[in-house]
C-alpha cells in the first residue's frame, strides 16, 4: 500500500515540474535552441558588424585623403604656373613662325616668275639649236658648199652655248624657288610643332586639374561614408540598442503562488526556535515546493519565450525535492 502511494506521489511531482515548465511558456526540448538564439547575441553581432564597417570607412577616408594630397602636390600653384608660362611661350613662338612663313611666301611669286622666264629662254635657245641642226643636215644632204656647211656648224655651236647658258639660268632659278619653298615649309613645320606642344601642355594641365577635382570628390564621398558608418556604429553601441528589451509575460503564463507552510509547522508566537532544532532547519531553507514555485515565477517574469537549460535543470531539481518530501511524508504516516 505504501509503495502504491509513493508511486502516486512521484507521478504527481513530475506533473508539477512539467506544469512549471509549461507555465514558463516553453517545452523542455527547445531550451538549448532558445538559448542560442537570444536577442543579446544578435545585438552583439550587429554591433561588431557596425564597428567593422566604421573601421573600413575610416581606412577608405584616409586613403582618399592621401590621394587628395598627392593630387594637390601634382597640381600645385607653382607647377600650374610653370605650365601656363610654357603654353604662353609656345603660343608666342608659334605665332612668330606663322608670321615668318607668311613673309617667306612673298618671294615665291617673284621666284616662280623668274623660273618661268628662264624656262622660256631655255626653250627658245633649245629650239634655235634644233633648227640649225636641221638646216645643217639638209645642207649636207643637198650637197651644199663647204662654206655653207661650215657657217651652219658655227651657228650651231653658238646656239648650243646659248642653250647651255639658258639651261644654267633655269636651274638656278629653280633652285632658288625650291630653297624658298623649303624655308616656308620649315616655318610652317615649326608652327605646327609649337601647336602640338601647346596641345600636350594644355592636356597635361587639364589632366592635373581633373585629377584634383576627382580626388576632392572622392575624399568628400569617403568623409560622408565615414560619418554614416560612425553614426551607425554609435547607434549600435548605444544603451537602447545594446540592452535587450524586456518583454511582458504572456497572459497564459501567470506565476503560481508560493506554497504555504503546513499548519502543523507554524511556530507559536513569542517563542524562539533553537538553532539546532528540526523546526529551525525547516525555517532556514525553503521547502522544495517553494523553490520550484519561485524558480517558475522567475521564468515567467522574464517574459522570454524559451528559458535556458539551467532554468529547466532548476525545475527538475525542484521536482526531485518534492518527490523526496512526499516519500518521507508517506513513510512517517505509517
Amino acid at each position: 500500500m505504501n509503495d502504491i502511494l509513493a508511486r502516486r506521489a512521484r507521478r504527481a511531482t513530475v506533473g508539477i515540474a512539467l506544469s512549471a515548465a509549461l507555465v514558463a511558456g516553453i517545452a523542455p526540448a527547445t531550451a538549448i535552441a532558445a538559448e542560442t538564439s537570444s536577442p543579446t547575441g544578435a545585438v552583439a553581432l550587429q554591433t561588431e558588424d557596425a564597428a567593422t564597417a566604421k573601421e573600413r570607412a575610416y581606412a577608405a577616408m584616409q586613403e582618399a585623403l592621401k590621394n587628395l594630397e598627392a593630387a594637390k602636390d601634382a597640381a600645385g600653384p607653382e607647377i600650374l604656373e610653370t605650365i601656363e608660362h610654357v603654353i604662353t611661350d609656345l603660343q608666342s613662338l608659334r605665332d612668330r613662325m606663322l608670321k615668318e612663313a607668311d613673309d617667306s611666301r612673298g618671294p615665291l611669286l617673284y621666284l616662280q616668275a623668274n623660273v618661268d622666264a628662264a624656262q622660256a629662254k631655255y626653250d627658245e635657245a633649245h629650239n634655235r639649236t634644233s633648227g640649225l641642226q636641221a638646216e645643217l643636215n639638209k645642207a649636207i644632204d643637198d650637197g651644199a658648199s663647204n662654206e655653207t656647211i661650215k657657217q651652219l656648224r658655227s651657228e650651231i655651236m653658238s646656239a648650243e652655248r646659248r642653250e647651255k647658258s639658258c639651261e644654267d639660268d633655269l636651274h638656278h632659278c629653280q633652285r632658288r624657288l625650291e630653297s624658298q619653298k623649303s624655308v616656308v615649309a620649315k616655318f610652317e613645320a615649326n608652327a605646327e610643332k609649337c601647336q602640338t606642344d601647346i596641345d600636350e601642355e594644355t592636356a597635361k594641365r587639364d589632366a592635373l586639374l581633373d585629377d584634383l577635382k576627382k580626388a576632392q570628390a572622392a575624399y568628400d564621398d569617403a568623409c560622408k561614408a565615414y560619418e554614416e558608418a560612425k553614426a551607425a556604429a554609435d547607434k549600435a553601441t548605444s544603451p537602447e540598442i545594446a540592452k535587450p528589451t524586456e518583454t511582458v509575460p504572456p497572459s497564459g503564463s501567470a506565476q503560481p503562488a508560493e506554497a504555504t507552510q503546513p499548519t502543523g509547522s507554524t511556530q507559536p508566537a513569542g517563542t524562539t526556535q533553537p538553532a539546532n532544532s528540526p523546526t529551525a532547519g525547516k525555517g532556514a531553507s525553503p521547502s522544495p515546493t517553494k523553490q520550484a514555485n519561485t524558480t517558475t515565477g522567475k521564468l515567467a517574469n522574464t517574459g522570454d519565450a524559451a528559458p535556458s537549460a539551467i532554468a529547466l535543470a532548476a525545475i527538475a531539481a525542484a521536482g526531485l525535492g518534492i518527490t523526496a518530501a512526499g516519500v518521507r511524508r508517506i513513510k512517517n504516516s505509517r
